[in-house]
């Protein structure tokens, strides 16, 4: 029969909301298992229990898309005209600048995309399975639907599984739903739209047994399981061309037909006008196109970004993919993970209530270090027999770890006995002196523990924690001040909705007294107990998160919950960071998410600030929704639920520390210290970067503008051409990779995080940034042509008058450089000798580079160009000084007209 079974018939459709049985029938099973025939057959019909690679382009193909630019299209052709030509010396130059682009691009581009694999290490080597009636240990990958499979602590699950036998069953699923604590399982079916973190019948690949045994049926193997639906998930969600990229692309477009229309009318006028020779036109075409194109730009804007990446470093984020860097600067809103992002994914005791007070703690996480303080207008010292069930009945244990270590205190054991065993700590609680004689662990069905203890005088006593309503329920009495009084169930039912209204975990405490002799405990023991009191206990949020939200609202940028957490505990948390405030906010859950189309989705998606009990599909919705906004969306988090999210997101942020590989492969930046603060200094980074790129950009393109000046208007007037088109490049790129290095520097603008996020779209540099670029463009071409023409009418050669041109054109964007140092403001004050020290090395450089070009000899052979007296300084250094206050005074005249503009428009 099995060998008649389709990939049909193995795939089992919610297998979360059939019986054990319906199953078992359903897979063509039995809790015997499979023999190795079947399992043989059925591998053949499913593939192996893996997930495919990802596909990665060959090294090739990712070297040679860095040619693939327009204007590095336009070079290319020129270096090929320069070949026909037979021109061998300005090919390879040319052809030096493209390939030297293109290295520091495939280099700065970093590793590939490891998503994919990094969701693929999660997966478990091997499994324990029932085969021809025993139990084997095979290899993971050879699974398939049908098998039954065992599940000891530790383990991590092989597949997707529905359980057929559950004994104290607890799976940690946090890298998959985000819930901080083991998630319980049984046997009976759930409903068939329950989410992911709801389904306590099933065990999922890749999650890992915390606690207790089971079996189960295989239900999914490989892309057919959950962790597999989050790799397709992410393998479709297709990163996203960054503002930067798209703004590049456009002014690159833009420029290569301003550049081809006025070479095409710069070769009309010169044929028709001035007859000029053909081969000297083409060479004039060529210059003029070498001149007018930036070649530097995509040198200027990689080493813009690379120093970014380190200076991001050192703030502790560490930068996988380069485009990230400017991303950062532009985003209008971040989407967090609760668990381990916004909160320290370490359970705390926050409140703790007895009969006689009311306690708040103190302190946050694994750390004893806090104090227990009873609340105004409560009495307080009754602390020892809730702290000593707390310390006593609990499998947890707190050590020290290494003082290098990022945490001083480690749990060994559950989260929420952890918590218990640190609130014992701090009200100075301890097991010396006492001795477990028995225990009842903990079940899901029960939902309590209980332990009987011998004291050091010898008495005994059964302790018991658990959910309040069971230990109410079996409770006869609670302790009060005097001793045993009469329970007051609707005191504790009012606490216990006090404590999980402000988003708390509750537990409760009880204890009985027993003889001396008694030696065992059962479930039946469990009755008459004496109420202690109650725990509330959270996931604390990071005080610094909650300082760095409020840093990111003051910058105009959202900040938004997407959690797999309950929409209580998500509200309580989200109204004490103050991601939320009012009456009423709202709170849309995985379930009202399902029921919205995208469009309605889209329509709600910037009024709704947290989103509880999401599925990794959710999380893509929300962001996509987003974006349909225009938004430019940070997604974090830390598990491989956030994979796909932060594939699809803008800029995608990984926590570092405990961050899954999947969820780091996945991101664009890794905060080595799990801090969400930092994505509040990345932003401040990014906007900074921003500002100095664009600040290089309009500082590189007078370079360009003022050379290509020189060579039209040359042309157009029958001129002699004061450049060669390898003189051009020599400019253009030591100005490149020097002077406009510096501005990436610059400390940040005043005021940089409290402005609102830049508006995306539109050219890189506006009309009034172009208007200003033409007009610097145009003084400083006017120095170079009447240094070089004046060289020539007293009598200097050719080569001699270049030099001087080139000379001239390089202390010209030398003193430009000053200028653009402050862009809004005037120039003219000591500040702009002061503040970023790359200045000075980056002018020594571009001087040092120049007196190369002029006076070594295989420069002079390389470049045509010839040395030149030292009083041949003099003019150039003159006219440049003039330039720096000529810009001065236009961008003085700027200032005035655009705040005339802003007091006519208001």
């Amino acid at each position: 029969m099995a060998a008649q079974l389709t990939d049909a018939d193995l795939t089992l459709v919610r297998p979360h909301a059939r019986d054990v049985d319906d199953a078992l029938a359903s897979l063509h099973s039995s809790t015997s298992g499979l023999t190795s025939d079947e399992a043989r057959e059925r591998l053949e019909v499913v593939g192996p229990n893996q997930l495919p690679e990802p596909k990665r382009k060959p090294a090739i193909v990712r070297f040679l898309s860095h040619f693939n630019d327009v204007l590095i299209y336009i070079l290319l052709a020129s270096a090929v005209i320069k070949a026909v030509m037979g021109d061998w010396l300005d090919f390879w130059v040319i052809m030096a600048v493209v390939i030297i682009n293109a290295i520091i691009g495939y280099i700065q581009e970093g590793r590939a995309e490891k998503a994919l694999a990094g969701i693929r290490a999660m997966l478990s080597a091997d499994a324990s399975v029932r085969r021809d009636g025993g139990w084997a240990t095979v290899a993971a990958a050879d699974l398939v639907p049908g098998d039954i499979v065992r599940l000891m602590p530790g383990d991590r699950v092989p597949a997707d599984v529905r359980l057929t036998q559950t004994f104290q069953l607890r799976i940690d699923e946090s890298a998959l739903t985000g819930e901080s604590v083991p998630a319980s399982k049984s046997l009976d079916a759930v409903d068939p739209d329950a989410g992911v973190g709801d389904r306590s019948s099933m065990a999922f690949s890749g999650t890992i047994v915390a606690a207790g045994q089971g079996r189960g049926v295989v239900t999914g193997t490989g892309v057919t399981t959950e962790i597999g639906k989050i790799q397709t998930l992410a393998d479709e969600a297709g990163a996203l061309a960054t503002p930067l990229t798209r703004q590049l692309d456009q002014f690159g477009k833009l420029l290569t037909i301003i550049i081809l229309g006025m070479a095409a009318v710069m070769l009309m006028i010169g044929r028709f006008l001035h007859q000029m020779p053909f081969d000297d036109l083409i060479s004039a075409a060529i210059g003029f196109a070498v001149a007018a194109i930036p070649e530097g730009l995509p040198a200027l804007v990689t080493i813009t970004l690379a120093l970014g990446v380190q200076q991001m470093a050192r703030r502790h984020a560490i930068i996988r993919k380069l485009p990230a860097v400017e991303v950062l600067g532009s985003v209008t809103t971040v989407c967090s993970d609760k668990t381990g992002t916004l909160t320290k994914n370490e359970m705390t005791v926050r409140r703790v209530v007895t009969p006689v007070a009311d306690y708040d703690v103190t302190g946050l996480g694994y750390d004893p270090d806090g104090e227990i303080v009873a609340r105004a207008g409560t009495a307080g010292g009754d602390l020892a027999a809730v702290l000593a069930v707390a310390t006593l009945c609990n499998d947890a244990h707190i050590v020290r770890s290494d003082a290098g270590a990022p945490q001083l205190w480690t749990l060994v054991g559950e989260p929420t006995e952890g918590a218990l065993k640190v609130v014992a700590m701090k009200g100075g609680a301890s097991a010396d002196g006492s001795k477990r004689v028995a225990v009842v662990p903990f079940d899901s069905a029960n939902k309590f523990m209980a332990t009987l203890n011998q004291g050091a005088d010898g008495s005994r006593a059964i302790l018991v924690k658990g959910a309040p309503d069971r230990l109410l329920e079996r409770s006869a009495s609670q302790r009060g001040a005097g001793g045993p009084e009469a329970l007051d169930i609707v005191r504790w039912e009012g606490a216990i909705d006090e404590l999980s209204s402000e988003g708390l975990r509750v537990l409760a405490a009880a204890r009985r007294p027993v003889g001396s002799d008694t030696d065992g405990v059962e479930i039946d023991d469990l009755h008459d107990l004496e109420f202690l009191g109650l725990w509330g206990i959270v996931d604390p949020p990071r005080p610094e998160a909650i300082d760095a939200i409020a840093d990111c609202h003051h910058a105009g940028v959202a900040v938004k919950m997407i959690t797999g957490d309950h929409a209580g505990t998500a509200l309580a948390i989200g109204r004490e960071m103050g991601i939320v405030s009012g009456e009423n906010p709202r709170v849309l859950t995985g379930a009202e998410l399902e029921a919205l189309s995208q469009d309605q989705l889209t329509q709600i998606v910037r009024d709704v600030d947290i989103y509880a009990r999401t599925s990794p599909e959710h999380k893509i919705r929300i962001v996509r929704a987003l974006q349909a906004h225009d938004e430019i969306v940070a997604m974090t988090g830390d598990g491989v639920n956030d994979a796909p999210a932060l594939t699809r997101a803008n800029v995608g942020i990984a926590m570092g520390i405990k961050g899954t590989e999947a969820t780091k492969e996945a991101a664009e930046i890794v905060l080595a210290d799990d801090n969400f603060a930092t994505i509040r200094s990345a932003i401040h980074e990014g906007r900074r970067i921003y500002d100095n790129l664009r600040k290089s950009i309009v500082f590189i393109l007078p370079t360009n503008g003022a050379q290509s000046l020189v060579i039209l208007i040359a042309v157009v007037f029958g001129l002699t051409l004061p450049l060669t088109s390898v003189q051009v490049l020599w400019i253009n790129m030591i100005t490149a990779v020097t002077l406009s290095l510096a501005l990436a520097y610059e400390p940040a603008e005043r005021g940089i995080m409290s402005r609102p996020p830049r508006k995306t779209g539109g050219p890189i540099i506006d009309g009034r940034e172009l208007g200003f670029v033409l007009m610097v463009s145009a003084i400083i071409a006017a120095a170079t042509m009447g240094l070089f023409y004046t060289q020539l009418a007293i009598g200097a050669d050719l080569v001699y008058a270049r030099t001087e041109a080139v000379l001239m054109l390089a202390l010209g964007q030398l003193a430009f450089l000053f200028n653009a140092r402050f862009m809004g403001r005037s120039s003219i004050t000591v500040d702009v000798f002061r503040g970023n020290r790359m200045i000075w090395i980056c002018s020594a450089g571009l001087l040092v580079l120049q007196l190369a070009f002029t006076y070594v000899p295989f420069m002079n052979v390389l470049f045509e160009s010839a040395p030149i007296g030292a009083q041949s300084w003099i003019v150039p250094i003159l006219l440049s000084i003039v330039i720096f206050f000529a810009v001065e005074a236009l961008k003085a005249v700027l200032r005035a007209r655009e705040a005339a503009a802003l007091k006519a428009g208001s």
